[in-house]
């Protein structure tokens, strides 16, 4: 199972509009880009050094099909490694297929 890094909101809140790529096998690619990035009230829990990090939520939007499933999918970026995000379909809307991870 690929793991992931330990990120925060930080990582991502200037990566808004920027392109994720999915490798489907068989020489398929699936693009997704970073829609939104929002940061929650409360703590979340502690890292591999101890400390905390803000709960947040990152959206992604792709096209309409293939419909990913929900589960960890490892996605490409050229700046930012490790990114096995657990990602859960939400209702897609005119514009396509809507993602969310959150990270507590």
């Amino acid at each position: 199972m690929p793991e992931t890094a330990w990120f925060t909101y930080d990582d991502f809140a200037d990566r808004v509009g920027e392109q994720f790529r999915i490798d489907l096998g068989d020489g398929q690619e699936l693009t997704l880009v970073l829609a939104g990035a929002t940061v929650g009230a409360e703590a979340g829990g502690a890292g591999p050094d101890g400390s905390t990090r803000q709960q947040f939520s990152l959206l992604f939007r792709g096209p309409a099909e293939p419909m990913l499933d929900q589960a960890i999918w490892t996605l490409q970026h050229d700046e930012v490694d490790g990114l096995a995000l657990f990602l859960v379909p939400l209702a897609p809307d005119a514009e396509g297929a809507r993602y969310e991870a959150a990270f507590a």
